[in-house]
């Protein structure tokens, strides 16, 4: 399944889930309405209502209601998790409850008969969209007449809610509630071209969807449609269209049975606010492998309930059919995490009877996975499957557990030693959305990026992902700012979104904000900040370089903060005009570093380095270079020289004043010596002085002035 930043925001962290990673809180829960007599038509023996109902809900599918319908039947809603759109079906349930209970199941079975001719004569599919849409199946019937359903087909559908049509209808309603494919007929005689494609939308592409009083949509390009040579017929997985429907005057039908992505057809269906028993299960998985027999058991029923003749051959395209799923099972393993002495015997067992080809093996049992089975994909799968058939009421609840506690994460122990250290330089912690305005993320996104949209009407003025904490901080400052909060410091660790060369970028990035009245100084002291982050968790050793940078146009000016030679992130002041985004009035700097992606990384241990026992010696040094030189020019010129006991070489200040040419700066350092074991003297030091500032004016064309 593809993965797309699509999602609602959860208030309380502000991350957006993927929606091929979390479910709608609707979809959690799947409901189920059945019929008793319905079950039995698949098992060996009948079962009453209680006693389905007892046995499902020990599969651990419970009965949320039970009424008595017509006759004596009865019908019971059915509860099921999201993952298991297998019991979305008559048969899916019976096969739990035969496991359950030794009873056999009698799944329906159909091979119809063909003649007249071959399909691919009246039809051809060209499938465009084999990622949305991997198998699209077309069968072709004629000859039909349409008329009433029988009583014992009318009285199923009766029974659990649905409203009987016609056979031809009805038909396909059966295989629904039966098997859990959904399948369509198309009246063959209003498909133009005798083609079916499965492709995307054109832009405002005009669609009435079938039923009485349903209003026509216009179609995107993210819709996924069947279509014929002219025009949409279906949207794919959703909903079927008016203008082929079946009638009473049908005499020639399209059968189609496929299956579609549950990320498009859920997209869809959210869309256009149309939901059908179809997009119920398809947004919780269909296999491939499932489609050909409920297609010929749909033709088998057709032909039974219309007559007609079905032509030779199947009519498919779509993607190659995927690999059966094959899950080792250790009945070892699997006795020991149920903590219970479950038979093999009884293991191969209840899998082989829930539709698990089992073999044994000198490591196991080798399981190949029933295609409806998309919940199954690990061994901890297979056993819960042997749990649920021992009975989880049976397993024994120890009185006491025997924990051990584990040492704390690095990678949590480094992310609280950040958060503690910037509290403890004043700094506030933020949790803000991941939500912000079109025009606040477009300010931060670079040459190339463009920004994700959320495609949900609860996102309204705020629908683009953040690429940036930075903006999330800005109002956030704003907010204070309204309320009379001065002189304030932001941090906020999170995710950044942004889309380049087609693809999602996600990162997780610390975003600093800070009120300044003099920029430059605001620059120098939200450096400071970077350095002592990145020692914290690097060293004492390690060494943090500002390069200008003007490719962040929200920064004026603005830098690169870089460590070993790698990107950390950005700092500067943030512009007059991304300010004005959010009215805010006065001058701000910022920074976002990717702080957290050296968590994970070993740091090097700390070591308690001794005071040192003698005084240390400093010179400042004034000298006037040009503008174009920077600090990190100044300290490589003096490292070069390598000067004797030389300790550090600090930045003291810069000025710029009617003194100083135009062009020019007066830069102020110190150079501080000292020696392990001794007093130095200032005779020893004024040599060391007088090469600085001999190189400097060399190398820097500086002119002395102290």
């Amino acid at each position: 399944m593809p993965k797309v930043y699509e999602g609602v925001p959860i208030p309380q962290s502000g991350r957006v889930v993927p929606l091929s990673e979390r479910p709608a809180w609707d979809t959690l829960f799947s409901a189920m309405q059945t019929s008793v007599k319905w079950i039995n038509d698949y098992l060996d023996r009948p079962a009453d209502a209680d006693e389905q109902a007892e046995l499902l809900t020990r599969a651990g599918f419970p009965i949320e209601s039970s009424e008595p319908v017509e006759g004596d039947d009865r019908c019971q809603d059915v509860e099921t998790t999201s993952n298991r759109g297998d019991c979305l079906a008559h048969v899916g349930l019976a096969r739990e409850i035969a496991t359950l209970s030794g009873r056999t199941l009698k799944p329906p079975h159909a091979t119809p008969p063909t003649g007249g001719g071959a399909a691919s004569d009246h039809i051809r599919v060209v499938n465009e969209c084999p990622d949305e849409c991997p198998r699209y199946t077309a069968r072709i019937i004629r000859g039909i007449t349409v008329g009433p359903s029988p009583a014992w087909l009318a009285s199923r559908l009766r029974a659990i809610g649905q409203i009987p049509r016609n056979a031809l209808v009805d038909a396909t309603n059966f295989v629904l509630f039966e098997l859990g494919q959904p399948t369509h007929v198309f009246d063959l005689d209003t498909l133009r071209g005798g083609c079916i494609r499965i492709r995307r939308a054109t832009t405002n592409e005009p669609f009435q969807p079938i039923g009485e009083g349903a209003a026509p949509v216009k179609l995107t390009p993210e819709d996924l449609v069947i279509a014929d040579a002219e025009r949409a017929v279906a949207m794919a997985g959703v909903k079927g269209g008016a203008l082929t429907a079946v009638t009473k005057s049908t005499t020639n039908v399209l059968l189609e049975a496929a299956t579609f992505s549950p990320v498009a057809v859920r997209t869809s269906s959210r869309r256009h606010q149309i939901a059908s028993d179809s997009s119920y299960r398809f947004e919780r998985g269909v296999h491939p492998a499932q489609v050909d027999a409920a297609a010929a058991r749909l033709a088998a029923l057709i032909l039974d309930l219309c007559g007609g003749t079905l032509l030779d051959g199947v009519v498919s395209d779509g993607a190659p059919m995927p690999d059966a799923r094959i899950v080792s099972l250790r009945p070892d393993r699997c006795r020991a995490i149920l903590g219970v002495d479950v038979p093999t015997a009884d293991i191969v067992t209840w899998l082989g009877a829930l539709g698990f080809d089992v073999a044994s093996t000198s490591e196991g049992l080798r399981c190949q996975v029933p295609p409806a089975r998309l919940d199954i994909e690990r061994e901890i799968d297979l056993i819960e499957e042997v749990g649920r058939m021992y009975g989880l009421d049976r397993i024994p609840l120890h009185d006491a557990l025997t924990i051990r506690v584990q040492a704390p994460q690095s990678t949590e122990t480094a992310r609280q030693a950040v958060h503690d250290a910037l509290a403890g330089m004043g700094f506030v912690e933020t949790v803000t959305h991941s939500l912000i305005s079109e025009p606040l993320a477009t300010a931060f996104l670079r040459e190339g990026e463009s920004a994700l949209r959320v495609d949900d009407d609860r996102a309204k003025s705020d629908p683009i992902l953040r690429p940036s904490i930075v903006p999330s901080l800005l109002r956030v400052r704003k907010h204070n700012e309204n309320n009379g909060v001065t002189d304030l410091k932001l941090f906020e660790a999170g995710a950044t979104f942004f889309r380049r060369d087609d693809r999602h970028e996600e990162r997780i990035c610390l975003g600093l904000l800070e009120d300044v009245t003099d920029p430059a100084l605001g620059v120098r002291s939200l450096r400071g900040v970077a350095e002592r982050l990145v020692r914290l968790l690097r060293g004492p050793d390690a060494a943090v370089s500002i390069e200008p940078d003007d490719g962040r146009p929200w920064l004026a000016p603005g830098a690169r903060v870089r460590l070993d030679g790698e990107d950390l992130g950005w700092i500067g002041v943030i512009s007059r005009d991304v300010r004005g985004l959010v009215d805010l009035g006065h001058d701000t700097i910022a920074a976002e570093l990717t702080i957290p992606a050296l968590y994970a990384r070993d740091a090097a241990d700390p070591e308690a380095r001794p005071l040192p026992a003698f005084p240390a010696i400093a010179r400042d040094i004034s000298a006037i270079v040009d503008e174009s030189v920077a600090w990190r020019d100044v300290e490589r010129t003096v490292a070069d020289l390598a000067l004797d006991h030389h300790e550090a070489t600090q930045f003291v200040t810069t000025f710029r004043g009617k003194q100083i040419p135009a062009g020019r700066k007066s830069l102020t350092l110190r150079i501080v010596f000292r020696a392990p074991d001794r007093t130095l003297t200032h005779d020893e030091v004024t040599p060391q002085a007088d090469a600085v500032m001999r190189t400097l004016t060399e190398r820097l064309n500086a002119e002395i002035r102290s």
